[in-house]
């Protein structure tokens, strides 16, 4: 069986999806995320693939989905709001542990990649990929391929400052990054229940995004995360961000994920082709 495996090393539980080549799910399973221990982590991902290769008689690619992303200055874990995975070497530990080549790509990265390879933005040129959930990330992809950047940040757009803070908005929120007013302080999950409005946060959101059109200027934005869920933000989010977008028109749309909880999963399967 030609297999890959997708992992979400997410900051609350770790997640396997198995795909065969033609994006078939033949197993699932998910284990809680050890908090604060590195080591711990990397055993329950070990025990995850095994388990998992054992189960279903084949042995298979790994991808792996992970917040922050790997410095390209020292290979090491950078950015990531895991905080224990930073400075550490995650590809060359979760190659050692699982014996074969491991594959990382940032979470929303991967998550952008399921969308557009046959989610909600299949066929579109550029997809903008938003995770809203524990943290805000986000991920590019252009004719089909990630955008990593030489700095691997493309699509970070969640340690920008908020858009015109007014209000509400202050004094500014301080970020776990060290920064003050970051657009994760204002629209991460745990942001919206300290603040329980929707109405104020769809319009922070909507000013957030409006940015992320002006610089990018996507054919769809995809958004993912619990967050995501709301429905109500793909009706309103488009008409309070027209005011802030520099053009007469706005076309870019607003979509909820095709895949769901397990886009993230199975971006980070595809991360070895299909």
């Amino acid at each position: 069986m030609d297999l890959r495996f997708g992992i979400d090393l997410g900051g609350t539980k770790i997640e396997l999806i198995a795909l065969d080549a033609s994006g078939k799910e033949q197993m699932r399973k998910r284990v809680p995320t050890p908090q604060g221990d590195y080591a711990a982590t990397l055993d329950a991902v070990r025990k995850l693939v095994v388990e998992s290769e054992e189960a279903l008689g084949a042995r298979a690619s790994v991808g792996i989905g992970m917040p922050g992303a790997l410095s390209r200055a020292t290979g090491l874990v950078k950015n990531a709001n895991s905080t224990c995975l930073i400075g550490h070497d995650l590809k060359g530990d979760l190659g050692r542990v699982l014996e074969r080549e491991v594959r990382l790509a940032n979470d929303a990265n991967c998550f952008a990649l399921s969308e557009a390879v046959d989610g909600a933005g299949r066929d579109e040129e550029v997809v903008f990929g938003v995770i809203l959930g524990t943290g805000v990330g986000g991920g590019i992809v252009v004719r089909g391929q990630v955008l990593e950047g030489l700095n691997s940040i493309a699509g970070e757009w969640g340690h920008n400052p908020l858009p015109q803070p007014q209000g509400p908005d202050l004094p500014l929120r301080a970020c776990y990054c060290g920064r003050k007013g970051c657009i994760e302080a204002y629209l991460s999950g745990p942001a919206l229940q300290q603040d329980d409005d929707i109405g104020r946060y769809e319009e922070r959101l909507a000013r957030a995004l409006a940015g992320v059109i002006n610089i990018l200027d996507p054919d769809i934005i995809v958004l993912g995360g619990g967050i995501s869920n709301i429905r109500t933000l793909y009706a309103h989010v488009p008409e309070l961000w027209r005011p802030h977008v520099f053009s007469d028109n706005v076309e870019t749309r607003l979509v909820p994920p095709a895949h769901g909880d397990s886009s993230g999963v199975r971006g980070a399967a595809w991360l070895w082709g299909r």
